[in-house]
């Protein structure tokens, strides 16, 4: 993490003015975004408390609990990856990235979006954002692979209870670990570019991403059991839907739930506020393929939304406004490449 020049002091600076001013409109947009998708997802909610109503309150408090976890396993994970920022400050960034990503679906990349730009702000390298938030990318998409090959195999060959039609579940088994493989094998893909074909700009997304899949791979065979952060997020967001069937006293075999959560989370890439509606109907025509009564499905699902999205969006939002009043750049403690402390600067 590069130290910023604090040679001239700052609020003295024309440039540092300017870059603030800048910096609190681009603040003021990202927290409008948060709340114009907040208030566009309301009327999609319409409903959810009758349907809470005939729910186990229990089950339904659990669910919410499993979302505060996962929440809680993405922080960690994004500790881990960025491991140089200091921990309230990049655990609001974490939660920022959750609320904008929950509120403002643009499948994930108006949330990478949003933490690149709250670590520059803060006088982290581009270079190292880029590559940090790739690896985070790569870290959390791995953990989904592994899940859904070996929920899809266990499924097809039986070993769990549910439907074993091979497209359900040895299909995207199979497509899971192709991606895996894919991934794994591209750095000896960029290793064997000829150098001629070497300076082209799809050489150099290659050579990019290959770095970047070695340091996750890396990352992963290092022992730290900071690295279950990843887990945590995934599987307990899947435990709410799990509470959330809990709840209405009809739980599909884990393995559905796990199979139809992954594959209808793929209309996250639609950039509709909140992914209203659309979640819902991915969730629920999964659900139907398995077999899963769809008034359940449908109840389960809109009750796994709310909490799924008001949770991480109103901690998020808050998180965003207390990370705004931290003024000053990020410099390494003792001006070495260890932790990172916050430079002291006058507000106003």
């Amino acid at each position: 993490m590069s130290t910023p020049d604090l040679s001239q002091p700052p609020q003295l600076s024309a440039s540092y003015q300017a870059r603030r001013l800048r910096n609190g409109l681009i603040s003021i947009a990202i927290l409008a975004a948060l709340v114009v998708g907040l208030l566009l997802a309301v009327p999609g909610l319409h409903g959810v408390e009758d349907t809470v109503g005939d729910m186990t309150p229990g089950w339904v408090a659990a669910a919410a609990i499993f979302e505060v976890a996962s929440c809680l396993g993405y922080v960690l994970i994004f500790l881990t990856v960025f491991d140089r920022a200091p921990v309230a400050f990049g655990a609001r960034v974490a939660l920022t990235e959750m609320a904008f990503g929950a509120a403002v679906s643009l499948g994930g990349a108006g949330s990478i979006a949003v933490g690149a730009w709250l670590l520059h702000e803060r006088g982290v390298e581009s270079g190292r954002i880029a590559e940090r938030s790739a690896t985070l990318f790569l870290l959390t998409s791995a953990i989904n692979a592994i899940t859904l090959a070996g929920f899809g195999l266990l499924l097809g060959l039986g070993i769990l209870p549910g439907p074993t039609n091979p497209l359900l579940t040895l299909l995207p088994a199979a497509v899971a670990i192709a991606s895996f493989v894919f991934f794994l094998a591209l750095p000896r893909l960029a290793e064997s570019l000829p150098p001629s074909r070497g300076s082209g700009r799809l050489a150099r997304l290659i050579r990019g991403t290959a770095l970047t899949i070695r340091l996750t791979r890396a990352m992963l065979l290092r022992p730290d059991w900071r690295l279950l952060g990843a887990v945590a997020y995934l599987w307990f967001d899947i435990a709410v839907l799990w509470a959330c069937f809990e709840a209405t006293g009809h739980t599909p075999p884990i393995a559905v739930i796990v199979l139809a959560y992954q594959i209808g989370y793929l209309v996250n890439v639609l950039p509709i506020p909140g992914n209203i509606g659309t979640l819902e109907a991915g969730f629920v025509g999964m659900l139907a393929l398995y077999h899963v009564h769809a008034t359940r499905a449908a109840a389960a699902a809109v009750v796994y939304h709310a909490l799924a999205l008001w949770i991480p969006a109103l901690w998020g939002t808050v998180a965003f406004i207390r990370l705004r009043r931290m003024q000053g750049p990020l410099i390494p403690r003792g001006g070495g490449g260890g932790r990172v402390r916050r430079a002291q600067r006058p507000l106003g």
